[in-house]
């Protein structure tokens, strides 16, 4: 992918648009008037997918897996391997200095499973998917957020995972909390807790609340869904994937 650069970071889109004058064109612009977009993959990389797995390439959305693939393919499979905790411990190291590196594969049925997998934890990430609240919130109040913490619950959930209450002020929480889906974090922040954090001193809306009870139902499925996938990289031949 070629990179687009900012102030803060890195871009990697997966589709460039076509530029009407000289400057790129609007995003949504473009989107609206129709206009061909295409992937923002390498030939060569294109190339490698296709010798290995011996599918032919469509240039966008997905393929069947079974005689092609495309460019949400190939990034529903690299966003599942990037969340795998072993990938992530044991190219640590490499990680801290550069940009992650894919392993490619040539067995078909790891690519259709990592792909599913890929496939729900964007869905889980950018909140599309249809999740049921695994949190509660009980106490009448303000919903002001005032001070936030974590309290455990001697009760647990999913066997013999712990719980607990994130308090948002002295008598209103969010209860069974899973202690791993607090305790998750993205990028250096700790999900949870930022949330609500970044907005002490505000009234929460009920589209607040219920937005948050889907964070906590979000981040408690993708800690499943990572190990998922490390059983199944496990279950077709382990590291080094081939």
């Amino acid at each position: 992918m070629s990179p687009k650069t900012s102030n803060n970071g890195f871009l990697f889109p997966l589709y460039l648009y076509p530029k009407s004058t000289e400057e790129e064109r609007d995003l949504l612009d473009a989107v609206e008037e129709g206009a061909e977009r295409r992937p923002n993959l390498a030939p060569e990389f294109i190339e490698d997918c296709s010798k290995r797995l011996k599918l032919s390439f469509i240039s966008d959305g997905v393929g069947d897996l079974k005689k092609t693939f495309g460019p949400e393919d190939g990034f529903h499979y690299m966003y599942a391997v990037f969340h795998s905790p072993t990938y992530r411990t044991r190219y640590a190291q490499f990680l801290k200095i550069d940009f992650p590196r894919l392993p490619l594969t040539s067995n078909r049925r790891l690519l259709r499973a990592l792909c599913k997998l890929g496939q729900r934890l964007k869905e889980l990430h950018l909140m599309e998917a249809d999740l049921k609240p695994i949190s509660s919130y009980p106490e009448s109040g303000d919903n002001t957020v005032e001070q936030v913490k974590y309290v455990e619950s001697a009760k647990t959930k999913k066997g013999s995972a712990p719980v607990g209450r994130v308090y948002i002020n002295k008598t209103q929480y969010f209860g069974d909390v899973p202690r791993r889906a607090w305790e998750f974090h993205v990028g250096g922040y700790q999900v949870c807790h930022k949330w609500l954090k970044d907005r002490k001193g505000r009234q929460l809306s009920y589209d607040d609340l219920t937005h948050y009870q889907s964070i906590v139902a979000a981040l408690d499925e993708t800690i499943d869904r990572m190990a998922e996938i490390d059983a199944t990289i496990d279950g077709h031949g382990g590291w080094p994937i081939g």
